[in-house]
């Protein structure tokens, strides 16, 4: 009679286990990487969870392992293990970088995050080049840009997988609308286009399904900042990605991506996951007057983050 081990679970998990995806979170300690590795654990489409931090990333892989669903965990600390860290992904996560704090200009805090997403992202090319890469680390607008500027210098650039995350204006735009007409928020669907911050942030409430009407200064409401329901977003993102590298069809999801909808490099709007990431990027559709002067703002400002993250790995 075969023994089975009550610590590694191997020989449970051996028979009939359903084929999973290696996930890497990078930035797995912080207000949002905790959670996310949290929602990530319960995901049955994740065989293995690779939690990355500069600090505290054991306690919070003991923790998070102790949940008795199918993905194995394994935890990383320091750069010198960021290597092993990426070695061999499907999907890798980026929540790394600080949040503003009192005192520090919005160019302190571009800094620090760039630098950060610049040193993950040339992991990245070395170690899983044809990993999905999903950055949330803000300035959105301009990590993806940066990403991409390093991937290319890399020679892994392959903008089909690299998504930035914008889930969470999809999110707070369909619980929004939701409140307005006392519906579910699950059953809404709002397109919002443009980027992830300010102005450049565009919901475009013409195209809500189910259709629906709004005065201009509802379209107006709504800001904030967030932790937890950008966990919340981010999880619900990855899953689409990794439901998209199952095969499943029919996946649309809004993001921040390298994209000719407009005369911009990069553009958030509907895309279509599948097999490789980005299957195809959707048009932006009819707009109304009020959407249309939105998005020249956006697409200004959007212009200037874009150059900001290109010329951040240039020079």
């Amino acid at each position: 009679m075969q023994e089975v081990s009550l610590l590694t679970g191997s020989n449970c998990r051996a028979k009939g286990a359903a084929p999973g995806f290696k996930v890497a979170i990078l930035g797995a300690s912080g207000g949002i990487g905790q959670p996310l590795a949290l929602l990530m654990k319960m995901n049955p489409l994740v065989s293995v969870l690779h939690l990355y931090d500069v600090v505290n990333t054991p306690g919070v892989t003991a923790d998070i392992s102790h949940m008795n669903t199918g993905a194995v965990v394994r935890g990383f600390v320091g750069q010198p293990q960021l290597e092993d860290a990426l070695t061999g992904m499907d999907v890798v996560i980026i929540p790394a970088g600080v949040p503003r704090k009192p005192g520090m200009t919005r160019d302190d805090l571009f800094n620090i995050n760039a630098g950060i997403v610049r040193i993950l992202c040339e992991g990245i090319a070395k170690c899983c080049p044809k990993a999905i890469v999903n950055v949330i680390s803000n300035p959105v607008n301009s990590t993806v840009p940066i990403a991409a500027e390093v991937f290319k210098k890399a020679g892994t650039y392959d903008p089909k997988r690299l998504l930035g995350v914008t889930t969470l204006d999809v999110v707070r735009a369909n619980t929004f609308v939701g409140e307005v007409l006392g519906l579910d928020p699950r059953e809404i669907s709002v397109p919002v286009v443009g980027g992830h911050a300010g102005v450049t942030i565009l919901p475009l409430l013409s195209q809500v399904n189910p259709p629906c009407s709004f005065t201009s200064e509802e379209a107006k409401a709504g800001a904030g900042s967030a932790t937890l329901s950008m966990a919340y977003a981010a999880a619900k993102f990855a899953d689409a990605c990794l439901k998209g590298l199952r095969g499943d069809v029919g996946i649309v999801e809004c993001s921040y991506v390298a994209s000719q909808v407009t005369e911009l490099p990069f553009f958030a709007s509907k895309v279509r996951l599948g097999r490789y990431g980005i299957e195809e990027i959707l048009p932006l559709g009819p707009l109304n007057e009020f959407e249309r002067a939105g998005l020249e703002k956006a697409k200004r400002e959007l212009a200037e983050s874009i150059q900001k993250g290109v010329s951040f790995v240039n020079k």
